[in-house]
C-alpha cells in the first residue's frame, strides 16, 4: 500500500510526539506528587497577561494543536484515507462507534446526575499516544492498519470538536462570533482567490481566535477554521497547506502537547482520590475508554463489512482490529481538555483526569499486548 512522504512525516512525528508524552505524564505526576508539588502546581497558576499559565497553554497552544489536527483532516479528505468513500468508510464506521458506544457507557452510569456532562470524555482518541504506542511494535505493524488507526484518530477528533463546539461552549457573544465568522469568510474569499501567502492566513487566524475567545465558543475550534482556509492546491511539497503542516509536526509534537501534558497531569494523588475511582463518573470514564472504545469500533467496523460497505484490508484481520479498538481508548489529551470544558469543579476535573489516565493505561496496555500477540502470530504463519 502507497503512503505518501508527508504520511510517513506525520506517522514519524507522532511517533516521537506519543514518546515525550508518555515521559512527560510520568515527569509531572511524580514532581505534583513529591516534596515540590506546592510550588509545582503553584508555576502552572502563574499569572501572564491577566490569564495563567495553564490558560494559555489550554485555550492559546492547543489551537495551534487543533490546526494541525485541521490540516491533517484537509489533507485525508482531498488526498488521503478519507478522500473516497470505498477507503474512508472503514474508519468512519470505526469512529463512530467508537463515540457512540463509550458516550452510551457513560451516560448508563450517570444519567441524571452532575456528572452527566462528562459524556463527551470517553469519546476521544489522542493521536499522538495512540500511534505513539503503536511504533513500538515497531516494522511488524501493517501500513494499512498505521493508516486505520490514523484515520480512525483523525475522525474522532473531527467528532470531538464538534462535541466541543456544540455542548461545551459557554454562553455565546453573538457580536463576537458574527465577528470571527466574518474573518473567516474573508479567509475563504482570499483562498478562492488564489492567494498562497501564508502570513494574511495567519493574521487572520490570530484575530479569528481573539473574537473566538470573547464569543463564548471554544477559542480552539479557531485551529479548525483556519485550516480550511488555508489553499491546499495539489498537495505538493509548495502547497500552503503541506508547507504549513510540515513546519507545525515538530512544534506540535515536542513541545506544545508535552507542555499541555506537563500542565494538565499534574495531580497530587491522596486515599481520598483513589478511592473515588469506585464512583460511577470514574467508571463511566474508565470503562467507556477501556470497554466501549474497542467494543463500539469493532462491532461498528463488523456491521460496515456485512452491509457490504466497508472493506477489511486484505493484510489485517478483526484480531488487529480489536488492538486498534484498545489503542483508540488511549483518550489523554483530547479527554483530558473535554474534561476540563465539562465542569467547573476542580475536585470533578482533577479525578476525571485521573479516570482518563487509569482507561488510557488499561487501553494501551491492552492494545499493545494483544497486537504483539497477534503481529507475532501473523509473522509466524506468513
Amino acid at each position: 500500500m502507497f503512503i505518501t512522504r508527508l504520511y510517513k512525516e506525520f506517522f514519524d512525528s507522532e511517533k516521537t510526539g506519543g514518546l515525550i508524552l508518555i515521559i512527560m505524564t510520568i515527569l509531572s505526576m511524580a514532581i505534583a506528587n513529591s516534596q515540590w508539588s506546592r510550588e509545582y502546581l503553584e508555576f502552572w497558576n502563574t499569572k501572564i497577561g491577566g490569564h495563567t499559565l495553564l490558560h494559555w497553554i489550554n485555550d492559546g497552544l492547543m489551537a495551534i494543536f487543533f490546526l494541525l489536527i485541521g490540516l491533517e483532516l484537509e489533507r485525508e479528505i482531498y488526498d488521503g484515507e478519507l478522500s473516497s468513500l470505498r477507503n474512508a468508510s472503514l474508519p468512519i464506521f470505526a469512529a463512530t462507534g467508537g463515540m457512540i458506544v463509550p458516550a452510551l457507557i457513560f451516560l448508563m452510569l450517570n444519567a441524571g446526575t452532575p456528572a452527566q456532562a462528562g459524556a463527551g470524555i470517553p469519546m476521544a482518541t489522542d493521536i499522538a499516544f495512540a500511534i505513539g504506542i503503536l511504533s513500538l511494535l515497531g516494522k511488524r505493524v501493517p501500513a494499512s492498519l498505521k493508516i486505520f488507526l490514523t484515520a480512525l484518530a483523525v475522525i474522532d477528533d473531527l467528532g470531538a470538536i464538534v462535541i466541543i463546539a456544540v455542548f461545551y461552549s459557554g454562553s455565546v457573544s453573538v457580536m463576537n462570533l458574527l465577528a470571527a465568522l466574518g474573518i473567516f469568510l474573508i479567509l475563504i474569499f482570499l483562498n478562492r482567490l488564489k492567494v498562497i501567502n501564508l502570513i494574511p492566513y495567519l493574521i487572520g487566524g490570530i484575530l479569528m481566535w481573539i473574537f473566538m475567545s470573547k464569543s463564548g465558543v471554544h477559542a480552539t475550534l479557531t485551529g479548525v477554521l483556519l485550516a480550511f482556509t488555508i489553499p491546499f492546491g495539489n498537495g505538493s511539497d509548495h502547497s500552503p497547506s503541506y508547507r504549513l503542516q510540515h513546519f507545525l509536526h515538530k512544534p506540535v509534537a515536542l513541545l506544545i502537547l508535552p507542555l499541555f501534558a506537563l500542565a494538565n497531569t499534574c495531580l497530587p494523588i491522596d486515599d481520598e482520590m483513589l478511592a473515588e475511582l469506585g464512583d460511577n463518573h470514574s467508571l463511566g470514564i474508565i470503562t467507556g475508554l477501556f470497554i466501549g472504545k474497542p467494543l463500539g469500533i469493532v462491532l461498528f467496523s463488523m456491521a460496515g463489512v456485512s452491509l457490504g460497505w466497508s472493506a477489511l484490508p486484505s493484510d489485517l484481520n478483526w484480531r488487529n482490529i480489536i488492538g486498534a479498538g484498545f489503542l483508540a481508548g488511549i483518550g489523554f489529551t483530547m479527554s483530558i481538555f473535554i474534561s476540563i470544558l465539562a465542569f467547573k469543579s476542580p475536585e470533578l476535573i482533577d479525578i476525571s483526569k485521573i479516570s482518563v489516565f487509569v482507561g488510557s493505561l488499561l487501553s494501551g496496555i491492552t492494545g499493545l499486548s494483544l497486537l504483539a500477540f497477534t503481529l507475532r502470530k501473523q509473522a509466524e504463519t506468513d
